[in-house]
């Protein structure tokens, strides 16, 4: 408050200007720096400092946000900042055309989730693990979606329930087992590790 009168003082109108425009730099830039731990995930971060999914990596220019390792550094930005700054509206617009890329280019990825999904619900795909890895793999499977790769709740789609932006518009049967075990494998190593994790906390 002393600072700002002083500037007042000296420079009139232009200091108050100016203090105006250093106060919404300060508000725009509040993101949190968190360093990853065993367990993160894009996901789990954004559920935790009420950001989400699109912002996060848009804010760090992750290409594959189911890649991020331990010790890493990410910058999450806040709920306010993603719900006052326009930016936001343009990131959300691009996710929603790369989504749907090819020859798409005025489809909603939410209308996109529901052809693709409709045209896999039939298909069925080598989940590429076998013994105790695809009985985890299964069990997993059974509690996200009952089996479905059609299932879909909010961004969470398939039979894994995986973020549509995992999925970069590919809602195919097989696609969906190829993200599921990349996942899977990034982040716990194993799916017996996934389901341990899950029956631990009621999520992977």
């Amino acid at each position: 408050m002393n600072i700002k009168k002083a500037l007042v003082n000296t420079l009139g109108t232009v200091a108050i200007v100016g203090a105006g425009l250093f106060a919404t730099n300060v508000t725009a830039n509040a993101d949190t720096n968190v360093t990853v731990k065993q367990g993160d995930s894009v996901w789990s971060l954004a559920n935790k400092y009420d950001s989400s999914v699109n912002a996060i990596e848009s804010a760090n220019s992750l290409s594959n946000s189911n890649l991020i390792y331990v010790g890493q550094t990410l910058s999450v930005p806040s709920s306010k900042q993603a719900t006052t700054t326009s930016t936001n509206t343009a990131a959300s617009q691009n996710t929603t055309t790369t989504a749907n890329q090819t020859s798409q280019s005025t489809t909603s990825q939410s209308s996109q989730a529901t052809t693709n999904t409709q045209t896999s619900s039939n298909k069925t795909a080598s989940t590429g693990v076998s013994g105790s890895e695809a009985s985890a793999k299964a069990w997993i499977a059974n509690k996200e979606s009952g089996g479905s790769y059609s299932a879909t709740n909010g961004q969470y789609v398939g039979k894994y329930q995986l973020s549509s932006s995992y999925l970069n518009g590919d809602y195919s049967a097989a696609n969906q087992e190829k993200v599921a075990n990349s996942y899977v494998a990034s982040r716990y190593g194993s799916w017996s590790a996934a389901q341990a994790f899950w029956q631990a906390n009621g999520w992977y």
